[in-house]
């Protein structure tokens, strides 16, 4: 059974920092490219970072995170991380792991991130 669990989200005040995980089980995780994906209210989801499945490639696709966001992976934990830093309230959003291999696709349910004093 594949299983992408999210954790590490919560509030967190402007400038403040956050690390989520994303536990990774039932799939070679170690094969598969990752990614973190963010959907505020009202708005689409949209991509936030993307590792290789070695880790030795990261790519961040909205500048406003870049610097400030960092995305890495443990493969003999099946686990993927966020660290992010210096948080603003547009950072406010669920965080969703993803995992894709070819036409194999797979989500996580979320977990939430609010900044806001």
């Amino acid at each position: 059974q594949v299983q992408l669990v999210e954790s590490g989200g919560g509030l967190v005040q402007p400038g403040g920092s956050l690390r989520l995980s994303c536990a990774a089980s039932g799939f070679a995780f170690s094969s598969y490219l990752m990614s973190w994906y963010r959907q505020a209210p009202g708005k689409e989801r949209e991509l936030v970072a993307t590792i290789s499945n070695t880790g030795g490639r990261t790519n961040y696709a909205d500048s406003s995170v870049k610097g400030r966001f960092t995305i890495s992976r443990d493969n003999a934990k099946n686990t993927m991380y966020l660290q992010m830093n210096s948080l603003k309230p547009e950072d406010t959003a669920v965080y969703y792991c993803n995992a894709v291999r070819g036409n194999l696709d797979y989500w996580g349910q979320g977990t939430q991130v609010t900044v806001s004093s």
